[in-house]
């Protein structure tokens, strides 16, 4: 589809409407610039003023803060966009949502969501006469006060904007599977430098009009970043015209500083942009599309960084300069001067005509908001937990492999979690998505694909495999993309999954620690309703990754997720597969948490039956009486304790040797499934009593622990528990190549060999045979470095290694 004719705009439209909305009548030109100058002197408010909100008396040097932080330079333009869109809500009933990318602009976005009145229904204090408007730009970036930001605290907010380059990737992330909605994007210029930006763009390649909603992007070009100038604001306009041309956007433009003309023309721009996205949807929805991808509007706005601030302050420029980003007037107590025309500042913008006697916004300013639940500050889609729907899952047993013995049967475990993931998109067909770059058939996940195509927007041929415009599976090789996309989709209401490969998993690593932030604080907001759960799938992982090598090779994530707080962050290490549907399907329920679930992809041995899975995973961690050679009776000799897929068949294959080689020495297995267990409970929600600690660990024998990521992660959890020093982790410890499997292990001094010769340098009692055990365990590592290097691959017994008949006995 190219871009929409003009009478397919006044047939979606209405040639009346599209009139109004484009040629605002002067009571609304009026009414635009009331609201635009009310909102701009709340943000300069915000930034300054400790006493006289309303300029009742002179300013003084006691009025102003003694610490002046925020940002003046985005706030005029972003309030510009938020005045426009208000009105075109209004006029039409649009449902939108207002996604600052520049989010340092933040006291731009609390004044908005005052003037509407939504900030002081939250937070009562605040109320809208001169009291509440003292509370709040006292509040402003001070101590027991707001962020700075366009933080989880701010009405109508699904996105931050503290780290850069996200904006794109929440906005799209909300309009999938919501057809209602627009996504208003502003993307400031110095977040179009980013990388994850810059990739963002192709959102509108993955968007289908007929059942998502639409993404506005608006390229904020007010000229500079902090200190000097940005890249697209220094290109000349047309070759940014025809860099987001080739993105698949029709480019609308609006530039300049006069008024009222900057009123008018964003009027009229935003009505085009707006109409041309009502008419292809319109298209859509009545079967008149031709299928292929629309051309959606884009609108750059070009406006001076600090637009009405000071011009020049001590013959210096400001305005248009980076120098207005922050605090265009600084040491405003002790320079007279400033202080005068700071005063100036605000009085131009005639306060009078904007609140009554009382302080609260005139009838001029409030008459643009919209009502109720279509205020951007009051959106139910920016509160997404307030329209959750619970998933319809279906019964995870039914997917259980049949396990009759431990360590007899190899199966791909995420190829069973593909099947119930599988029947979740059926069953839920507009509140689930699978979001992974690029790898879905490759992380055993492509049951889905029995359900749903990858959805795909462009050309398509007929060498391309379930791949479609009516698909709702998620590829798209960035990392960036699909985690962002799934923080939209659940921040608005909806569940999902990202899977990709655990080591670069590190690549959005950021915005994993984001988003947690995000959620640790909406958890002390009362009025922020409770959100599905960010769920992270982590397959082809570090010890199975061995014809990629060393790239990758790394368990980062786990370390990244550990630093969250409790209340957010949970990690899950199933040994298997029915294990992993258990944890699955509770992730799948949860909420507001940040859910990490690491498992390999590849045929692996099973360990325990569906019961047995739902039983360990409900304790989190748990004695596997079959494994080892203690009877319970007395403490053992040593424990094995083991997190993680293949550590875990190293420890039991260790537990093995011993019983086999060592019969009379004691050994306990403990596997743990929940990462979160290990704590104490005052340190984490999951965190396992004293007592169960004892009872698995015991409190003065040595464990010997052989865990899937980085070892120092184990000393963190178990810190304060009993003699946390006698804990000795094996793990990851960057040692890695092009190797096989088990010399994976073997490199990280983490294979059974290994093991078994840390049991038996940690063991408060060493039977008859120990050294000769020590001697034979150091010939099998030099046998196996021998043998693969000759024959390339992993020596039978360990290749193909599984429990025998002793592991039923007793």
């Amino acid at each position: 589809m190219t871009a929409v004719s003009d009478e397919q705009v006044r047939q979606a439209v209405g040639g009346e409407t599209l009139r109004r909305l484009a040629s605002p009548v002067a009571e609304e030109i009026d009414q635009l610039d009331a609201w635009w100058r009310a909102n701009n002197y709340l943000t300069i408010g915000q930034i300054y003023l400790q006493g006289n909100p309303l300029l009742r008396e002179p300013l003084t040097p006691r009025h102003i803060k003694p610490r002046l932080l925020g940002h003046w330079g985005t706030s005029p333009g972003l309030s510009l966009i938020y005045a426009h869109v208000s009105r075109l809500v209004r006029h039409t009933g649009q449902q939108a949502i207002y996604l600052a990318g520049p989010g340092h602009g933040g006291p731009a976005l609390v004044a908005a969501g005052y003037l509407e009145g939504t900030y002081s229904e939250i937070y009562p204090a605040v109320s809208q006469d001169e009291a509440g408007m003292l509370r709040l730009f006292r509040q402003f970036s001070s101590p027991g006060g707001i962020p700075s930001h366009v933080s989880v605290t701010t009405p109508g907010s699904i996105h931050e904007g503290g780290e850069l380059g996200y904006v794109l990737v929440h906005a799209f992330g909300a309009v999938m599977d919501n057809p209602d909605l627009l996504a208003v994007a502003v993307v400031g210029d110095g977040e179009a430098e980013t990388g994850p930006l810059e990739g963002s763009w192709k959102g509108v390649s993955f968007l289908n009009p007929e059942r998502d909603g639409a993404v506005l992007p608006i390229l904020h070009l007010n000229g500079a970043k902090i200190a000097g100038p940005t890249v697209l604001s220094r290109k000349d306009p047309a070759e940014v015209r025809r860099l987001l041309e080739g993105h698949g956007y029709e480019v609308l433009e609006v530039e300049g500083s006069d008024l009222p003309g900057m009123h008018h023309r964003f009027a009229a721009t935003l009505a085009e942009a707006w109409s041309k996205i009502r008419a292809v949807q319109h298209l859509a929805r009545t079967g008149a599309w031709d299928g292929t991808r629309p051309r959606w509007p884009l609108i750059v706005l070009r406006s001076p960084k600090g637009w009405t601030g000071p011009d020049k302050v001590d013959g210096v420029q400001m305005e248009g300069t980076w120098r207005s980003h922050q605090v265009p007037l600084s040491g405003v107590r002790d320079n007279p001067e400033h202080l005068a025309i700071l005063e100036s500042w605000l009085r131009s913008y005639r306060p009078e005509e904007l609140f009554d006697a009382t302080g609260a916004p005139s009838e001029l300013v409030r008459g643009l908001a919209p009502e109720g639940a279509l205020r951007m500050s009051a959106s139910p889609h920016a509160n997404g937990g307030l329209l959750t729907r619970d998933l319809a899952l279906p019964d995870f047993r039914d997917y259980a492999v049949e396990v009759p013995h431990p360590a007899r049967l190899r199966a791909e475990s995420t190829r069973r979690l593909g099947e119930l993931l599988r029947d979740v998109y059926r069953d839920n067909p507009d509140t689930f998505r699978l979001f992974c770059p690029d790898e879905t058939n490759s992380n055993r996940l492509g049951a889905v694909f029995e359900v749903s195509d990858r959805a795909f927007a462009e050309r398509v041929t007929a060498d391309d495999v379930a791949i479609s415009r009516n698909g709702r599976v998620m590829e798209v090789l960035s990392e960036h993309n699909c985690h962002g996309w799934l923080e939209g989709y659940t921040l608005t209401g909806r569940h999902g999954m990202f899977a990709t490969y655990e080591a670069f998993a590190m690549v959005s690593a950021s915005q994993t620690v984001q988003h947690g932030k995000w959620l640790q604080e909406a958890s002390r907001l009362p009025w922020r309703a409770k959100v599905p759960s960010l769920n992270v799938l982590l397959t082809s992982t570090a010890w199975r990754n061995d014809h990629n090598g060393f790239s990758h090779q790394g368990p980062g994530l786990i370390q990244v997720v550990l630093t969250q707080r409790g209340d957010v962050a949970r990690v899950y290490l199933p040994p298997d597969a029915n294990c992993l549907l258990s944890v699955a399907d509770h992730c799948l329920r949860s909420r507001s948490y940040i859910n990490l679930i690491v498992i390999d992809k590849q045929p692996q041995l099973q360990w325990l039956n569906i019961d047995q899975a739902i039983e360990h995973c409900a304790r989190g961690a748990g004695i596997w009486d079959w494994a080892g050679t203690d009877d319970g009776t007395s403490d053992p000799d040593i424990v094995l304790a083991c997190a993680g897929d293949v550590v875990t068949m190293e420890t039991v294959a260790a537990a093995q040797i011993l019983k086999e080689r060592l019969p009379g020495f004691k050994v306990r297995v403990v596997n743990v499934v929940d990462l979160m267990t290990l704590p104490r409970p005052k340190d984490h929600p999951h965190g396992m009593s004293g007592t169960l600690f004892t009872e698995l660990f015991t409190d003065t024998v040595d464990v010997v622990f052989a865990f899937h990521g980085y070892p120092g992660a184990i000393h963190q959890l178990v810190h304060g528990r009993p003699d946390a020093d006698r804990f000795r982790v094996r793990g990851f410890i960057e040692e890695g190549t092009t190797t096989t499997p088990f010399d994976m292990t073997v490199l990280n001094r983490a294979s059974r060999y290994h093991l078994v010769m840390d049991a038996l340098n940690n063991a408060r009692r060493l039977p008859r045979g120990a050294s000769d055990l020590m001697a034979w365990c150091e010939r099998k590592l030099a046998e196996h470095q021998a043998y693969v290097v000759e024959h390339l691959e992993d020596m039978p017994e360990v290749r193909d290694w599984s429990l025998g008949d002793w592991a039923q006995k007793g």
